[in-house]
């Protein structure tokens, strides 16, 4: 009996161990699972509002002025001053990343448009940047060399027709001495007149065109060639009139082919001696080209609507892309055409 006894004693304090030790471990679990629930709700993400949105993002459909526009018109070449809505070429959004610091660059065009896009870019990534324009242009080109100063850059003005082969070359020559150097040369200055038919289109027209568009970039490569050492690069504006042309830009969307061409021609030409080439074909951009006859009331009005935004692209815009084919880390891309047309053309 007394065995007996003494069994059951001893079977009844290990069950009282095996209830405290389920009771420990049951514990235990509670606890893992009240600490994960705990570094859950710490790592997950926090969550925007309803309605309120990101603040770093930005509608691409709202960001800029919609049509229609207003009917206005300047006689040629137009001043970006005087447009309205005035367009945006960063002036007040391009922030700067010293992406090119020390380098030195030529921008033709570089008054208003993508032209003026870029030379502010530049010099807020740290390069000096001369640009040329015509003398009808002086109040557009005395803001640009404002603003390239108070980034700290060194801003070069050079007025003058660059239909004239004697004048580019100077240009190129002045660019060189003022800067010290040329490693980045931007051909963006064209010549866009609307004409309904080839009938409304003269010698004399045709020919201003051609000398602008096509003469110049020629005439101011070869001048520029002999001073741009590897690393250097070349970029042209182009369009995508070079790919899907209208009707009434018959001599403009030819020269934008031209330049595509040459582009990718050169580009086989000069990569091995280490010069990169590459162009960008903008869509339709909100600039002075616009209201100076490049396009006819009736568009100008509606300028835009037919992208998938429903609006004209901005200068700045575009900024970026110039940046990225003069900077480095864009080593490997040359003979490329850029797109930027918001959602038309083919590049």
């Amino acid at each position: 009996m007394r065995m007996k006894h003494f069994n059951l004693v001893i079977m009844e304090e290990n069950k009282q161990k095996n209830i405290g030790r389920r009771k420990a471990i049951k514990g235990l679990g509670v606890g893992l699972l009240t600490i994960s629930a705990g570094n859950a709700l710490l790592a997950e993400p926090k969550r925007t509002e309803p309605g309120r949105g990101n603040p770093n993002l930005d509608d691409p459909r709202n960001k800029y002025p919609r049509p229609p526009f207003r009917s206005q018109s300047q006689p040629w070449p137009g001043l970006a001053g005087k447009m309205e809505p005035k367009p945006d070429h960063g002036e007040q959004s391009y922030k700067g990343s010293g992406r090119l610091v020390g380098r030195k660059a030529l921008i033709t065009g570089g008054d208003s448009g993508m032209g003026r896009a870029a030379a502010i870019a530049y010099a807020r990534e740290g390069a000096d940047v001369a640009i040329n324009y015509l003398p009808a242009e002086e109040p557009d080109a005395k803001e640009v060399i404002d603003l390239i100063t108070a980034a700290g850059r060194k801003g070069i003005a050079i007025p003058g027709d660059i239909r004239d082969e004697s004048f580019c070359n100077k240009l190129v020559e002045e660019a060189v001495n003022k800067l010290g150097g040329l490693d980045i040369l931007v051909n963006n200055a064209g010549r866009q007149q609307a004409n309904e038919s080839i009938l409304d289109i003269t010698t004399e027209q045709f020919d201003w065109t051609m000398k602008t568009n096509i003469y110049a970039p020629f005439w101011i490569i070869k001048a520029a060639l002999p001073h741009m050492k590897p690393g250097s690069v070349i970029i042209g504006t182009a369009s995508e009139q070079a790919y899907d042309p209208s009707a009434d830009l018959y001599d403009y969307a030819q020269t934008k082919a031209a330049t595509m061409n040459y582009v990718k021609s050169l580009a086989k030409q000069l990569g091995p001696k280490g010069i990169r080439v590459n162009g960008v074909a903008p869509g339709p951009i909100w600039t002075a080209l616009q209201v100076s006859g490049g396009a006819t009331q009736e568009k100008l009005q509606k300028f835009g609507s037919d992208t998938v935004f429903g609006r004209p692209g901005q200068p700045a815009e575009l900024a970026s892309i110039y940046v990225q084919l003069a900077c480095d880390d864009g080593s490997f891309a040359t003979g490329q055409i850029y797109g930027s047309s918001g959602g038309k053309g083919q590049p």
